[in-house]
């Protein structure tokens, strides 16, 4: 076992890929000699040079387009983009090429690019630094879409993402980056398309993604008298339904908790999904936390807008009023 933080947990894991595979790739703004502004990318370019990290001109666009012509050429490469609310330049390319061209050509063509998105705020960075833009990619017929929240997830997940053949949206916790634990760099992960049960309990369940499953954690250990169970998500599209709902229907009670705002959200597709699967078994509507139907706001005001333990039990107490 090796502690690591989820930062450098990442940079193991695309390692590991580029030392498996000489068509691995990493390209993005700053990712070579900086080693990307959170440092993911730190020493990759040292040792695999500048054919296999590449620092690209600020153009998100640019970026994703060339990696799908590199993808064409049989490479495969891992893009990251520096912030979150940058990749809406490069949407023409994700939605309109990389998402549809597989299907296009009825499978004949892979395009196997991963697209790295830092997300959601609490670093007390400015706007377009802090957004949460699962929704818009989930929504993306074509893509994957995944999000880790702890150093021994984003080790394995990289890694199967890389290597599978698919066009995956890999959204990464930035106020996680820091956060250490013991990580087993030769025990294989759970697969990508699974949900992980992180907290096992009766009563009620809390479901949450990349930053949020923290907070979650804290909020079920925080509570009292009541047994919480905690899902990893993990997977966003395709979603692991069974495992959320066999959740659902043993607690009889859900929560969904996300950084992105709650109206058409990610966690209304989670709501709706499980009340169909699970509706006589709740004893109560599936409850929302989410950020507020605001642009994020200035740095000051960010531990006012995001979900916290507060809010977290405040749902968890209204879900139990019915």
């Amino acid at each position: 076992m090796t502690t690591l933080t989820l930062a450098k947990a990442l940079n193991e894991g695309l390692r590991r890929s580029m030392e498996a595979d000489s068509k691995v790739l990493v390209m993005g703004e700053d990712v070579g000699k900086l080693g990307g502004v959170f440092r993911v990318t730190d020493g990759l370019q040292k040792d695999f040079g500048e054919d296999r990290v590449i620092d690209t001109p600020l153009a998100e666009s640019g970026i994703i387009g060339t990696a799908i012509g590199l993808a064409l050429r049989g490479y495969r490469p891992v893009c990251e983009i520096q912030f979150d609310g940058f990749v809406f330049p490069a949407a023409d390319q994700i939605i309109t090429q990389l998402a549809k061209m597989p299907l296009r050509s009825l499978g004949h063509v892979k395009l196997p690019v991963v697209i790295r998105i830092p997300c959601g705020g609490g670093i007390g960075a400015v706007e377009h630094h802090s957004e949460s833009p699962e929704a818009y990619f989930t929504h993306t017929a074509g893509l994957r879409v995944v999000a880790c929240s702890n150093p021994a997830d984003a080790y394995s997940m990289i890694q199967d993402a890389v290597r599978i053949d698919d066009p995956i949206i890999f959204f990464e916790p930035k106020r996680r980056y820091w956060d250490k634990a013991e990580v087993d760099l030769s025990a294989p992960g759970l697969p990508l398309d699974r949900a992980r049960v992180v907290r096992q309990g009766d009563d009620v369940t809390l479901l949450a993604y990349g930053p949020m499953v923290k907070t979650c954690l804290e909020a079920a250990a925080a509570e009292e008298g009541r047994s919480i169970e905690v899902i990893d998500v993990r997977s966003l599209n395709p979603l692991d339904s069974g495992v959320l709902a066999e959740s659902v229907r043993r607690t009889g009670r859900c929560v969904v908790v996300h950084e992105a705002p709650v109206f058409n959200g990610y966690g209304a597709e989670l709501a709706a999904r499980l009340t169909e699967m699970c509706f006589y078994h709740l004893e109560a509507p599936i409850l929302r936390v989410g950020g507020f139907s605001t642009p994020y706001p200035p740095s000051r005001l960010e531990d006012h807008y995001l979900p916290d333990l507060d809010r977290v039990l405040d749902a968890v107490d209204r879900v139990f009023a019915y």
